[in-house]
């Protein structure tokens, strides 16, 4: 898969050229585009770093070592968010507003964006949602900013360099979703070399633990959500029960697991007394 990815890149084409033609000749130049491709790749670069994107929900999406690299396993929290999400919408275009407040949007915001994957995700699913997108890292921002123009959804999506949720408004959002660095320091020697050496440390490690992200990012979800919103987290196995502690005193907490059999995503409602 690597050494095919590398002859897209070097032939600028599709796979499906690619196999349409199996005489074609390298150039000159492109074997040895091809050659420092393969040089690259093999010191661990990741390919998608090489190539400069991955796919993610059916979108091409620009990569950097600015962001981590999508996975197809975040591609549960779309899935679960969707699954909350559009029977809320639905039944609001169902029902005359009592109050101008019910009115409103459903409100999203992806914490610690990136490349803006989930974000872009949610906006091509959910025409009618408001979407926001927080990072810490203005170079991640600037690729996530660079993706949505991409798919011409930069007018549907609000970017916030932040924090977290600092500088959000309270009480305000239906849905908070995050794709957080969990990885504890513990666990560095068993991560794949290409991702402990080239991805952004700081978007794969937590801490010593691997919750200290998302130890501070559940109470300040609490106190961004409406009653009755949703925090929804990728997680891994490793932490699945910390985190389903806690989230104690949140309403139908679960975890889903992934096609491995991994828990992967946890999901908790906001109880409509808090």
């Amino acid at each position: 898969m690597n050494a095919e990815l590398l002859i897209m890149f070097t032939l600028d084409c599709d796979r499906a050229y690619l196999y349409a033609h199996p005489e074609r000749e390298l150039t000159s130049d492109e074997t040895q585009r091809y050659d420092d491709a393969l040089a690259r790749r093999a010191i661990g670069i990741p390919a998608q770093y090489i190539t400069g994107h991955q796919e993610f929900w059916g979108m091409d999406l620009i990569v950097s070592p600015a962001v981590l690299i999508p996975r197809p396993e975040t591609e549960h929290i779309v899935e679960t968010v969707l699954e909350l999400a559009k029977p809320e919408i639905m039944e609001r275009r169902a029902s005359p507003p009592v109050h101008p407040e019910q009115s409103r949007r459903v409100r999203i915001v992806d914490v610690g964006t990136g490349s803006g994957a989930i974000a872009l995700a949610l906006a091509k699913e959910l025409p009618t949602a408001e979407i926001h997108a927080t990072d810490i890292s203005p170079e991640a921002l600037e690729v996530a900013r660079a993706n949505a123009a991409r798919h011409e959804l930069a007018l549907r999506i609000k970017f916030h360099q932040a924090d977290l949720l600092e500088g959000l408004s309270p009480a305000s959002f239906d849905f908070v979703v995050s794709n957080p660095p969990y990885v504890g320091d513990s666990e560095e020697d068993s991560m794949q070399l290409e991702v402990r050496k080239f991805e952004p440390r700081n978007a794969v490690f937590a801490g010593p633990t691997g919750l200290e992200i998302i130890d501070r990012l559940i109470p300040q979800a609490e106190s961004m959500l409406i009653p009755d919103g949703w925090l929804i987290l990728e997680i891994s196995g490793t932490i699945a029960e910390p985190v389903r502690q806690n989230l104690a005193g949140w309403a139908e907490v679960r975890l889903t697991n992934d096609l491995q059999g991994i828990a992967r995503v946890a999901a908790a409602k906001k109880p409509s007394s808090r």
